[in-house]
């Protein structure tokens, strides 16, 4: 923020053209360009001096042996923080974002998924989201709620207030009491007990045939406990879009950068420190080009948010990855609110 002190009028406005040029096209501006595009207000060779010495200052560079310049991680840095404008979501957008985040009939792992790949449709990078395996794994309490037709509502409420339901589909000549007594059932063995726990102590039970349950109330019991199986020991990790990080590949450094890109993406304990970036965060966290060392090599920013439960506690962070020329005026408030409808869903 220091150099904004040292640029006067002309050189903001020099700068602002080339980052929002290379943001929009991700070319390098000559000066002859530059010239055109200001209506010729300023000679090509007044703004080549500018250049130089936004240059020397560290927030251009010129890219190969193009006579034009880029701005730099740091030149990107200095326009989010200090000249970016952030724009708000228009009302379809909105619309998109609570319509894809509808939780009903879903695991929290379903939602997540949802909300990540909409998060890339719209940003059309990759969307990515992080959440630490923590106390919800232990669940206080389980009620099987009956719908219409042979299917059922499965709520599990975790210790740490977090509620997670899914729709399971009933056999058929199940009678109505049977939810009962599988909610009373599971409810039963749930104290003071992890999940995984009462899966291993439920299966053996069933195996022995000592769990005093018919065939039909046995099958809704092991259906409902298989709503919360496949969590990770390191928690939820679900990135979707990669095909948008293939966009615009001009060089073989390129590709390389992608292919370490992706090979990040795929190691679930290197990304799982997306939530250690946002966890310290009242909202959006921005982290452009090398700024932090998980995607030093690169050459991409992060946008991450956190999302909290209704305690307030930080129970993951959404958000996208892209090329350092991001939207990023766009893509922040996206983000916000796409971790905020989140939050709500998991509370």
């Amino acid at each position: 923020m220091a150099a904004l002190n040292e640029l006067n009028k002309r050189s903001l406005d020099i700068f602002r053209q080339i980052v929002e040029a290379y943001v929009a096209t991700g070319e390098p501006m000559g000066s002859r360009t530059l010239s055109r595009r200001l209506n010729g207000k300023l000679s090509p060779a007044t703004i080549r001096n500018v250049m130089a010495d936004l240059e020397d200052l560290g927030l251009l560079r010129a890219p190969h042996t193009s006579a034009g310049r880029v701005p730099t991680d740091s030149g990107l840095r200095l326009f989010v923080d200090g000249l970016m404008e952030v724009g708000n979501l228009s009302p379809d957008e909105q619309e998109t974002i609570e319509r894809h985040c509808q939780g009903a009939g879903r695991t929290t792992a379903e939602l997540l998924t949802e909300a990540t790949t909409m998060l890339s449709g719209l940003s059309s990078c990759a969307g990515v989201v992080v959440a630490p395996k923590h106390d919800a794994s232990k669940v206080s309490h389980v009620e099987f709620v009956p719908l219409s037709g042979q299917q059922a509502l499965v709520v599990l409420v975790g210790e740490g207030g977090v509620v997670e339901n899914r729709v399971i589909d009933l056999p058929r000549g199940l009678l109505p009491s049977a939810l009962v007594q599988a909610t009373n059932y599971l409810n039963a063995r749930l104290v003071g007990r992890a999940l995984d726990d009462v899966r291993s102590l439920v299966q053996r039970e069933l195996d022995d045939h000592t769990a005093e349950l018919d065939a039909l109330t046995a099958r809704v019991v092991a259906a409902g406990l298989a709503t919360r199986a496949g969590e990770g020991d390191e928690g939820t990790l679900i990135v979707r879009g990669h095909a948008n990080l293939l966009k615009d590949l001009a060089a073989v450094q390129d590709l390389d950068r992608i292919r370490n890109l992706f090979q990040i993406l795929e190691t679930k304990r290197d990304l799982m420190r997306l939530v250690e970036l946002a966890q310290d965060a009242e909202g959006v966290r921005i982290f452009i080009g090398a700024e932090h060392a998980l995607f030093g090599l690169t050459e991409c920013s992060t946008v991450v948010a956190p999302f909290h439960d209704r305690h307030g506690r930080m129970v993951g962070a959404i958000g996208v990855i892209g090329p350092t020329r991001l939207n990023y005026g766009r893509i922040i408030p996206m983000v916000d609110y796409t971790a905020r409808a989140v939050g709500r869903l998991v509370s």
